[in-house]
């Protein structure tokens, strides 16, 4: 089967500089990166690079201050966010280092947390909850509380809540940061399990060197002080 070559997300000269008192400091500064529908990419740099901040912009979690974000072929850069948080909800499931799970909940509750975009009644959210959470290995485990998981667990957990709403995209931000090298080895092939049977535009944002010697990788763009300094493609 040949993928589409459409771009699903096109970010052209974008700068992001936050007013820090009455400093003006620069995250990015004229990033422009495009990837197609389908492909596994990493944005790869250092700390302070503007990894985060790259990704809070291609993730309609911030808007640029300049230049433009385009989703989907609709510009994301102007919208107000009850737009923005739609548009989140439907089609972008994020994986955050530090999981961002809710520890009053237990894992089902967690995962059908961003359902509340979808009009399905409970029982089926928490039975589609459940096939998730199953298919990331926690069948066992969907009862219990972040508190109650290992890292990799719950890191398991927000890859399942990435994908409570059948995203296009999943946008993972440094995935491994914060498990060790066993557990990191086995979320990696999970997010690629997920990109190859299931189809899903993969964006890693990492400085983790073992994502750029992945099978399947396309693109790895190097992030170097707010700009794209190299695009490398490697299929």
């Amino acid at each position: 089967m040949v993928r589409s070559k459409k771009p699903i997300i096109d970010v052209r000269d974008v700068y992001k500089i936050y007013q820090m008192g009455k400093v003006e400091v620069p995250a990015l500064r004229g990033l422009s990166l495009e990837i197609n529908e389908g492909e596994f990419s990493v944005i790869m740099g250092p700390s302070g690079s503007g990894k985060s901040t790259a990704m809070n912009c291609v993730g309609c979690l911030d808007l640029p201050t300049k230049g433009a974000v385009f989703l989907d072929g609709k510009d994301i850069s102007h919208m107000t966010e009850s737009n923005l948080a739609q548009i989140r909800g439907e089609k972008i499931g994020f994986v955050f280092q530090k999981f961002n799970l809710i520890n009053t909940l237990n894992a089902i509750e967690n995962v059908t947390l961003p359902m509340v975009f979808k009009r399905d009644y409970v029982p089926e959210k928490v039975a589609k909850a459940k096939k998730i959470l199953t298919m990331v290995g926690l069948g066992e485990r969907m009862t219990h509380r972040p508190t109650e998981l290992s890292g990799g667990e719950q890191q398991r957990v927000a890859i399942a809540r990435a994908l409570a709403n059948d995203p296009e995209i999943i946008l993972a931000d440094e995935p491994t940061g914060n498990l060790d090298s066993e557990m990191g080895r086995q979320i990696m092939e999970l997010l690629l399990d997920l990109h190859v049977k299931k189809k899903k535009t993969l964006i890693i944002v990492t400085h983790d060197p073992r994502f750029a010697k992945m099978k399947h990788l396309e693109k790895i763009f190097y992030l170097k002080d707010g700009r794209i300094e190299n695009v490398k493609k490697v299929s």
